[in-house]
């Protein structure tokens, strides 16, 4: 839908600033009302959601209920549970603060995945009282029909825009002046993205993704090692065949341990996805032929191509890239200082674990670190020593579905943080109100000065009462 005229988003854009004008989305049942209609169209069309997510992506139903619906549906309860309470006040000494609306939120995305990333957002825009614009990715087409037909069904379309198109439905859109802009995608769009919303000085949150690596420390427990194992599969090729932002993108290994951690990861694959990856529905497929390519090169560097332990089977007419093991690939080739986001898995041994800490740090900054490891020393160590949007230990990718905590970036993996309550944080103003009555006030305040006034300050300033006292009774002078 690349032809929307400008004209139209305009119409689409007043009709917006009329609705929030009118006050509507500020009450609470207004609000609950859009969540709960989200919630039942979540519910009522689960199947449609199943079938457009099998026409981008190839992904078998229980993944996508497992990474989609299943999570936006617990999104939408945690919201509306915690709603009233979200929306009161905060008392504190000298006044109270009250979480207004943002108004104009627009949320937009050129990653190849997923529906939920369109919603999970939203969520708390919503529950803030904000009015929406989502602009889908058009590399999922089917999502994106899919969304445009089913937000436009349950939810309030004079509150509640979805509006398709390409490169240039975004320009058009980021022509407006929006109080908020939620960017997922790559770093080189996000720069484009900031650079329109700076002309507006818009706030902008992103969420880019990066070079996520896991760290497998030389786990002693043949079922810690199996458990580990199984945890990485899913969360680099059970997971969008890793086309996911928090997908593990690298491992790194010591040496020594690294031949049975290479073996581990065959059998894993064999379990999970049999023998002939190609004909399992276990794994999705690429989102469409130019990533396909780009998976393609970083492949066929040739000196990465020596390195494939596992796999590298390509099968460009069905968009499918067996899951692939990649040994010490050079530092330096592609599939090292790109963000992979597909089924390819690079390993990079060291001498010891520890060492991990100094190569994470030789990187940009990834949106989540994983450390696979029963050491307390080298969990410290990786704590205190690298910085991520998060760490997770002994498992990976879970943080995005815990409601409890902030999902975000840090420097080139992106800024801005929700999620939950996170979420109604990041589309809200937390507005300071200060009320006071004319019986009291403080005579010092005000011109002349003198150096009695200046003394009445250095006691004020330091919470210095018997001071205070001691200089209004005049027992005290400068």
């Amino acid at each position: 839908m690349e032809g929307y005229e400008n004209n139209n988003i305009e119409l689409e854009i007043k009709e917006l600033r009329q609705t929030y004008n009118s006050g509507k989305t500020k009450d609470e049942s207004w609000r609950r009302t859009q969540l709960k209609n989200l919630l039942t169209l979540l519910v009522e069309k689960e199947n449609e959601i199943y079938s457009a997510l099998v026409q981008d992506l190839g992904k078998h139903p229980t993944e996508s209920y497992r990474d989609e619906i299943g999570p936006l549906i617990k999104s939408v309860n945690y919201a509306l549970n915690g709603l009233k309470k979200w929306m009161s006040g905060k008392k504190v000494i000298t006044g109270r603060f009250a979480a207004s609306r943002v108004s104009f939120k627009r949320t937009f995305s050129t990653r190849a995945t997923r529906i939920r990333l369109s919603l999970e957002a939203m969520i708390g825009a919503i529950a803030a009282g904000n009015v929406v614009v989502l602009k889908p990715s058009e590399l999922a087409p089917a999502s994106s029909s899919a969304l445009v037909k089913l937000i436009h069904s349950y939810l309030d379309t004079k509150a509640v825009k979805v509006i398709e198109g390409g490169p240039t439905v975004c320009e058009q859109l980021l022509q407006h002046k929006w109080d908020k802009i939620l960017f997922t995608g790559g770093s080189a769009v996000a720069r484009i993205v900031m650079t329109a919303a700076a002309k507006n000085l818009t706030p902008v949150a992103l969420e880019l993704g990066g070079k996520c690596p896991a760290v497998v420390d030389s786990l002693s427990s043949s079922w810690a090692q199996k458990t580990a194992v199984k945890r990485i599969l899913s969360a680099k090729f059970g997971t969008c065949a890793g086309q996911a932002c928090i997908a593990i993108d690298y491992i790194l290994v010591e040496k020594k341990f690294s031949a049975t951690l290479v073996e581990l990861l065959k059998a894993g694959m064999l379990s999970m996805f049999g023998e002939t990856a190609k004909g399992s529905d276990n794994i999705a497929r690429i989102i469409n032929k130019k990533h396909f390519s780009r998976l393609k090169n970083l492949l066929n560097e040739p000196l990465v191509q020596n390195c494939i332990v596992h796999g590298g089977s390509l099968d460009e007419d069905n968009l499918f890239i067996e899951p692939t093991l990649i040994l010490d690939p050079p530092i330096k080739a592609g599939i090292m200082t790109e963000e992979i986001f597909g089924p390819l898995l690079p390993i990079i041994t060291l001498e010891k674990i520890e060492d991990s800490v100094e190569f994470i740090n030789s990187l940009p900054r990834a949106l989540a670190l994983y450390a696979f490891t029963n050491n307390e020393g080298l969990k410290k160590k990786i704590s205190s020593g690298t910085s991520s949007g998060c760490i997770i230990f002994n498992d990976a990718i879970i943080q995005y579905a815990a409601d409890s905590i902030p999902f975000g970036g840090v420097g080139e993996s992106g800024f801005g943080r929700y999620h939950g309550k996170f979420s109604f944080d990041m589309f809200s103003h937390e507005k300071a109100i200060v009320r006071r009555g004319f019986l009291l006030d403080f005579w010092f305040r005000y011109p002349p000065w003198n150096d009695n006034k200046l003394l009445l300050f250095r006691h004020v300033y330091r919470f210095d009462y018997l001071g205070i006292l001691l200089v209004i009774l005049g027992l005290k002078r400068s």
